[in-house]
């Protein structure tokens, strides 16, 4: 019958790996799996998965492991996948490929290498990810995955273009995966938040005159938290729903998008002058 079943939710006693889970939205992740009787391998670039490991120690019943894992080198994603099993002593049953950095800037003062910096991660990471999982839940018969995305991928804002490129790829990607793995067995969800507090704009690179605005909009004025994101994403998982779109404005502009393409676009343009202005 497999591991998933009606009584059994694919977010419940989970194996899990989430990277970029040092911090923000993949330790809310991490957290939130443990809580619900989870094994976690937290993967991040640096040793904050450590912290996040000691934090599920410390108050949750689940079980933790930490791996440095740089999501840009597809061998580093391969060792996770592998070492994951070997320390959960399990099959992984869920993968959340949440690693990710902010960049912005008018798209012709944006070097390419900026522009490389964040495909490798935002993008490039999440296709290693599902690259070497997809084929391990395809032959246990069971698995699912979670591709955080952004809103970015379907506002389209101006400056924003590298990030909104590489968020935008990976929600094609989950509509594709999900319609194609659907006979697998192989549920997915993707997470397109706008605001939420983490560290992505103290860790991105933005143009000096955003940097402290955007910085400030996330930390104060965002209509949610990563703990309730992370909720909200499992829930909708467990329920079979393929998209998370976990704040008011978020789907206010989902709607507005998907209404009317042309008419959102003219309304960009014609709002991004005033936008401009305010912040030269």
């Amino acid at each position: 019958m497999g591991f998933f079943s009606k009584k059994r939710k694919p977010t419940q006693n989970a194996y899990a790996v989430v990277t970029g889970a040092g911090s923000g939205i993949g330790r809310s992740f991490a957290m939130e799996l443990a809580k619900r009787g989870g094994t976690v391998v937290c993967a991040d670039i640096n040793l904050a998965a450590e912290e996040t490991v000691s934090l599920i120690e410390t108050q949750t019943s689940g079980k933790a492991f930490a791996v440095q894992c740089d999501v840009t080198d597809k061998a580093q994603v391969k060792s996770l996948s592998e070492q994951a099993e070997q320390l959960m002593g399990h099959a992984v049953t869920l993968v959340i490929n949440n690693a990710g950095v902010g960049l912005g800037g008018k798209f012709d003062e944006v070097s390419l290498e900026d522009w490389q910096w964040c495909v490798n991660i935002n993008l490039w990471g999440v296709i290693y990810g599902c690259h070497y999982f997809v084929p391990k839940f395809k032959q246990q018969g069971y698995g699912a995955i979670i591709n955080v995305a952004s809103a970015a991928g379907y506002t389209a804002a101006p400056e924003m273009t590298a990030y909104n490129v590489t968020k935008s790829s990976v929600l094609a990607l989950s509509e594709t995966l999900s319609a194609e793995l659907r006979k697998d067995k192989i549920s997915v969800n993707v997470l397109c938040p706008t605001l939420v507090p983490t560290n992505i704009m103290k860790n991105g690179r933005l143009p000096k005159q955003y940097a402290g605005v955007a910085d400030d909009l996330l930390m104060n004025h965002a209509f949610t938290t990563s703990e309730k994101v992370a909720i909200k994403t499992l829930d909708n998982l467990d329920a079979g729903k393929l998209y998370t779109i976990p704040q008011p404005d978020a789907k206010l502009f989902w709607l507005m998008k998907r209404a009317s393409p042309s008419l959102y676009t003219k309304m960009l343009g014609v709002g991004y002058p005033v936008f401009n202005r305010y912040f030269k």
